[in-house]
């Protein structure tokens, strides 16, 4: 399989995306298939890599995690051993679930989720007490306009 997707595996990771509980059968009706070529096909896109979980998404109100926090950092440090000691650091702390690395004047993105400012202070302190950073920067989350889990499949 290919980069290049036909509109029947474009369609079945659409349907994926938005459900991966839905019934086989249900699924095979969406995208027009019996129900073993659609197994069939969805075994293959997992194979292929192009399926990497299966997961739950879960409420972060009800798990009384209401702040979200990015956190833009600049360093000094370019060398493998320290980001390697800050991975570490940001792996060990469950409350940032993404970290990136940038181009530009900001050199790492993370995302922090929380229940409050105070716990977001208790993060930023453990963070700074484990890696030396240059600049760190936080902005909070007023309100989530868009938030998805669903990849754009127009370009595969």
């Amino acid at each position: 399989m290919g980069h290049n997707l036909d509109r029947i595996n474009r369609a079945l990771l659409a349907e994926l995306q938005r459900d991966v509980d839905r019934p086989l059968s249900e699924l095979a009706e969406r995208v027009n298939l019996s129900k073993n070529p659609c197994w069939r096909r969805v075994r293959q896109l997992e194979e292929a890599g192009y399926i990497r979980a299966k997961v739950a998404l879960l409420d972060p109100q009800k798990l009384n995690l209401g702040l979200t926090v990015f956190v833009s950092v600049r360093t000094r440090q370019h060398s493998l051993k320290w980001f390697e000691q800050f991975r570490v650091a940001v792996e060990s702390m469950p409350e940032i679930v993404e970290l990136h690395r940038l181009s530009g004047d900001t050199d790492y993105l993370l995302r922090v989720v929380v229940p409050d400012m105070a716990a977001y202070d208790r993060v930023y302190r453990t963070l700074i007490g484990r890696i030396d950073l240059d600049t760190v920067s936080s902005s909070f989350v007023m309100e989530e306009v868009k938030q998805t889990t669903e990849l754009p499949l127009d370009y595969a």
